[in-house]
């Protein structure tokens, strides 16, 4: 029998209200808490309507967004019956991260980098994590409106497949300047609120909010509901606008029923995506009809909430677990005359009525797609137990440099030279078709061209099927050249398509539709270690049958962001960046290594080394096992992170030759992804080249045939390298 995964707790802020009884009664009501934005002073016009979180306690310097999670997560452990000793991971879908406070800096013209340090989308799990004592993984999810949802997909997998016994997981996001315009500058918000499924419907409200969910197998005294299923997908069409015949949302809503082992007719409610825009709303409505002969009761919240990007849907899984828990059913608020084009008979008044079974829909840009299937605990059959997974053996890799490309990079480590540096943009799309990054910048034009460069050195023919990246810091010339147009312009000529690149996923979405991969496409952003939880995301999501994917890391550098942002880059500093790729599959043979990710911890962890060498199988097993050990230390986090090294080779009686890697790759957020390359590079050759030793050339043979890429800092993290 499978491991069931039961919600034993609960947060919820958004603009019905904060806790489960506010957010319940709003519902009951049939409450639309859209109102003219007054959260930010504007230069021009009236406010559009968005739904605003009302009454959120300052805190300090902390950015919006952290405290809105913060008072979710707070509720979700609070709501428990039983509330567990120890939460083993959290994993947190996020979008915006601290910008609200960072458009306020870069307006004031703050130089002060202190200032920024809760920019980065990572700082909010990690604040969780700090603030509830999680010492295990803080995962961050970019996948645009889908995220908070695939954040809850995940989790669900890591604990099924045993990874841990007690996840907290959701989704959160504020409102700020990048969103609100954004939005708008597309022609996408409705001036008169949001009407999903209405014939009158126009777009969305952009909202705010957060949600949580304290995800468990071990069964608690009063479960809220059990979470049964989920289904990931990608369009793979456009970076913007949904499949037209909602094929991706059709695979994600079949995917998360055949998790759940559940057929159509068995459920009960569809909690729709339903923005309100005229294109998603008849893209979902589509896919419904397809997969349901006779569609059961269904709404879209977003009338009453607006849509809360990441957070959005998180939101609606605790309103799913709601409408299980209670039997109630919420209306389709704002929608007065149903479209007949779409089919679709939505809710006008909540309903009370025999609930067992939820299906939630999340879709987001890039045609991301995250379905979950929540229903009332124990009632259906459990999972089927879980088969361990083989693990990942890389067929095809490349990176990029300050050097170029992986021929241009080895040609220098070789010599024992470092490669830092940024390679001017020409250079790093040479291999891309000029029509296909016409109008892309440098973050989306690295991971094309290195995505390509991957598939074609594994020489697969089927393309691959999932894509999986990390990136620290997403699109900064999209970002930055967005909010200065904007604030140039006096706020009236933010660019679309600027504002369609921003998205940390965007990259992801853009490779997607390279390859027509339809499989998960998921954009991790874990700072330093964004790379590192790509990899654990493609480990824990890859499917068995899936003949390869993708894993990539990769972030730009940009002369006014970089320094401001990440804590690493001082004044002075050479600007750095790149990144690397991978084509992966579960199948050994032909491959150039095999890798597996064995340790992933909070530094904070009492005895955090002696699990890390625990991990890697002991003190007698590492003896003579590594060639080399590559060393990823953040120049921010030097002096912790040399102890930490110290103490590691001290304990574990290392001999083999430690590099420092950033020495040679420069400081940039996903500099372990060149130095995972670098790691395949040598195996291949079956050297490690002498002057990167500072002696003859280091062969690979016998016992001593594995390579030890070390992460150190906030968090300790090891990737293994190995011959198949």
């Amino acid at each position: 029998m499978g491991k069931r995964v039961y919600i034993a707790g609960l947060g919820i802020i958004s603009p019905l209200g904060e806790g489960l009884a506010a957010t319940e009664e709003a519902l009951r009501d049939n409450r639309s808490a859209i109102r003219p934005l007054d959260l930010f002073p504007l230069l021009h016009g009236e406010p559009l309507p968005t739904g605003q979180v009302r009454g959120l306690a300052e805190q300090s310097d902390l950015p919006r967004t952290h405290r809105l999670a913060h008072n979710a997560a707070l509720q979700a452990m609070a709501s428990c019956s039983t509330p567990p000793d120890l939460i083993d991971a959290i994993i947190l879908g996020n979008t915006t991260g601290g910008i609200l406070t960072t458009e306020a800096l870069l307006r004031a013209k703050a130089s002060n980098k202190e200032l920024y340090r809760y920019h980065g989308l990572n700082s909010v799990a990690e604040y969780l994590a700090q603030e509830l004592g999680c010492r295990g993984m803080a995962l961050t999810v970019s996948t645009a409106c889908s995220s908070g949802a695939v954040a809850i997909a995940m989790a669900l997998e890591m604990l099924r497949s045993g990874q841990a016994k007690t996840v907290l997981a959701g989704g959160v996001d504020s409102l700020c300047r990048l969103t609100y315009f954004g939005f708008h500058s597309l022609q996408l918000v409705d001036r008169q609120g949001c009407h999903p499924l209405d014939a009158d419907r126009h777009g969305m409200a952009v909202a705010e909010g957060a949600a949580m969910l304290l995800l468990t197998t071990e069964k608690p005294d009063h479960p809220l509901a059990e979470l049964l299923g989920a289904g990931l997908s990608c369009d793979a069409y456009h970076p913007a606008a949904p499949h037209p015949e909602g094929r991706g949302a059709l695979m994600a809503m079949r995917t998360a029923l055949a998790d759940a082992g559940l057929n159509p007719t068995e459920i009960s409610y569809i909690s729709l995506h339903g923005t309100g825009t005229p294109e998603n709303d008849l893209a979902e409505a589509k896919a419904v009809n397809t997969l349901f002969a006779a569609p059961p009761p269904l709404s879209s919240i977003k009338g009453a909430t607006g849509h809360s990007l990441a957070a959005s849907g998180a939101i609606e899984a605790v309103v799913a677990t709601i409408a299980v828990a209670k039997d109630f059913l919420p209306a389709n608020t704002g929608c007065q005359n149903p479209d007949p084009a779409l089919g679709l008979t939505p809710l006008r008044q909540p309903t009370t009525q025999r609930t067992t079974a939820v299906l939630s829909n999340s879709f987001g840009f890039g045609g991301n797609n995250g379905c979950l299937v929540i229903t009332k605990p124990d009632r259906f059959s459990p999972p089927t137990p879980r088969r361990d997974k083989a693990g990942l053996a890389i067929h095809g890799y490349s990176c990029l440099t300050g050097a170029g490309n992986t021929a241009a990079t080895m040609s220098l480590l070789a010599q024992g030279l470092p490669f830092a540096g940024t390679a001017d943009l020409g250079s790093i799309s040479a291999n891309l078709p000029p029509n296909l990054v016409r109008r892309l910048k440098r973050l989306p034009r690295m991971t094309l061209s290195l995505a390509l460069s991957a598939h074609q050195d594994s020489g697969f023919e089927a393309k691959p099927a999932a894509v999986f990246m990390g990136t620290g810091w997403g699109a900064l010339s999209e970002t930055h050249d967005f909010l200065t147009r904007l604030a140039d312009s006096g706020e009236q000529f933010p660019s679309p398509t600027d504002f369609v690149g921003s998205v940390h996923n965007g990259p992801a979405g853009q490779t997607a539709i390279l390859f027509g991969a339809t499989g998960a496409n998921i954009t991790t952003s874990g700072g330093d270690y964004s790379f590192e939880q790509a990899l654990f995301a493609a480990n824990l999501m890859m499917e068995e049958g899936q003949e390869n994917a993708l894993v990539l890391g990769a972030d730009e550098g940009h002369q006014v962001l970089s320094p401001l942002l990440d804590p690493s880059i001082a004044p002075g500093t050479l600007l750095a960046d790149g990144g690397g790729a991978f084509c992966l599959s579960r199948q050994k043979e032909g491959a150039h290594c095999l890798v597996r990710l064995p340790f992933y911890q909070s530094s904070a962890t009492e005895g955090c080394v002696d699990s890390l060498i625990a991990a890697l199988g002991g003190v007698q097993a590492l003896q003579g096992k590594y060639a080399i050990l590559l060393a990823g230390i953040p120049a921010a986090a030097r002096e912790e992170g040399e102890e930490q090294l110290a103490r590691f080779i001290a304990q574990a009686g290392l001999q083999a030759p430690v590099i420092r890697y950033r020495e040679f790759t420069g400081e940039f957020a996903s500099a372990a992804a060149v130095a995972a390359v670098m790691a395949v590079s040598f195996l291949t050759s079956g050297k490690v080249p002498g002057p990167f030793v500072s002696g003859d050339d280091l062969a690979l043979e016998g016992n001593k045939n594995a390579i030890l890429v070390l992460g150190l800092g906030r968090y300790l993290s090891a990737m293994e390298f190995s011959r198949p």
